[in-house]
């Protein structure tokens, strides 16, 4: 228990205070690590877009709250409370601890908060978000780290977004000359019940590789929706093939009397507050920037990503010098046996309908270009690719967006399902 003296009144001060200061302990010697506040993209032109985003970090205000606590500074952390509430009046977590620091005034807190009848589920659901917020500073990843599922970039995708649903948080990755370079990191809310969306209605955030299909801006959607919100392709092909149902998901932001929602909240769309959907909202690309929402993120060395995306990239690259030679018997060992397409077609009905050899010219090469291939999250056997196959004939391309699911069977890898647009 930590003890203050105001006005030689010792006050008692238990919020949470074990716990916070543990993970206290485990900030470098310099402090937290800065987190940055700047757009990676050009901003919505708004004048409360503009006013949002000049604002101070509240992560950073709330962990420099704690810190004070830590070391028995009351009145900094009083006086840092204040400023956290007066840039983020709607914050509610921000309030509630602002609340228990004036109390100390006069009595003793012993609490996270006043437990009054019926409050006692906020309670618990603002002492979650203050755990996820300040651990997601003590747990930022590695630069030198990147998301095990990105194994690469296609040239057209400037950025890809990746949820971490255990941790709280979604992190921005830029594409700099097919490097992944970590930008910037923002706190989210996902679906009450978790996370491996089954059904329309389970109140559960998909797990998998989606991508942006639309932008919404804020007049154009109720107030719950906040600042805007950034609709994704669930279900994707590999959902529908699973028995997978339901739509709707989003990002999107928060309400006007709200500045965050607790991490169990949405019925699982991803919730971001309005100042950060606002820094996300312009950068995204339609039909390009991937979403990739995992349980939990896997960061691993750029030595392990680089042999991982070695291997999916000669699949793919096998699998296009089979097409190119015309040899039916070469082209269809690539496939697996228990394969569907989106349309739940077997493999012979499918590939006689998309594969028809007799009709290709023998001078017909095919290209591939704008290559995307993840490593399904969670899964050490299934990769997604994505890319543009190019048949040409002299100066005439044909060109097909194609999708690829290839599955690890014993030792070998094989499509298991594959679209094209």
């Amino acid at each position: 228990m930590f003890c203050y003296r105001l006005s030689k009144r010792p006050v008692a001060f238990t919020i949470e205070c074990v716990l916070f200061a543990g993970l206290l302990c485990l900030l470098p010697a310099g402090g937290v690590w800065a987190k940055s506040s700047r757009s990676h993209t050009r901003q919505p032109v708004t004048a409360a877009a503009v006013a949002d985003i000049n604002r101070p970090d509240p992560d950073l205000l709330l962990i420099a709250v704690y810190k004070d606590l830590a070391a028995n500074h009351l009145s900094r952390a009083q006086a840092k409370a204040d400023a956290l509430v007066e840039a983020y009046p709607n914050f509610r977590l921000g309030q509630l601890i602002r609340g228990d620091l004036l109390l100390m005034h006069t009595q003793s807190v012993t609490t996270f908060g006043p437990v009054l009848p019926g409050s006692e589920e906020k309670i618990k659901n603002l002492r979650e978000e203050a755990i996820v917020r300040m651990k997601s500073l003590i747990d930022r990843p590695d630069p030198e780290l990147v998301p095990r599922s990105i194994l690469q970039l296609g040239q057209g995708q400037k950025y890809a977004l990746v949820v971490d649903a255990k941790r709280s948080r979604l992190y921005v990755y830029a594409n700099q000359a097919g490097q992944l370079k970590f930008v910037a990191d923002y706190y989210v809310s996902q679906g009450k019940l978790g996370t491996n969306k089954l059904r329309a209605g389970d109140q559960k955030t998909p797990i998998g590789v989606y991508y942006i299909t639309s932008r919404l801006s804020g007049p154009r959607l109720p107030d719950f929706y906040g600042a805007g919100a950034l609709p994704i392709n669930y279900p994707n092909d590999w959902d529908r093939l699973n028995g997978r149902s339901g739509s709707g998901i989003w990002l999107h932001g928060t309400p006007s009397d709200s500045y965050s929602r607790p991490p169990l909240s949405s019925d699982g769309c991803v919730v971001l507050t309005n100042p950060d959907l606002y820094k996300l909202y312009a950068s995204v690309e339609i039909g390009k920037t991937p979403v990739v929402i995992s349980d939990q993120v896997e960061f691993v060395s750029k030595k392990k990503r680089d042999n991982d995306r070695n291997i999916a990239a000669k699949l793919v690259e096998t699998w296009r010098r089979d097409v190119e030679s015309r040899n039916p018997a070469r082209l269809i060992s690539n496939y697996s046996a228990q394969f569907k397409s989106e349309n739940g077609e077997k493999l012979a009905t499918w590939f006689a309908k998309h594969r028809p050899f007799t009709t290709v010219a023998r001078d017909v090469s095919f290209k591939l270009r704008d290559i995307s291939l993840f490593l399904y999250p969670g899964r050490d056997d299934l990769i997604v690719g994505t890319f543009t196959e190019d048949a040409q004939n002299g100066k005439k391309k044909n060109p097909a967006h194609r999708r690829q699911y290839w599955a690890k069977e014993g030792t070998q890898w094989k499509i298991i399902s594959e679209s094209a647009q």
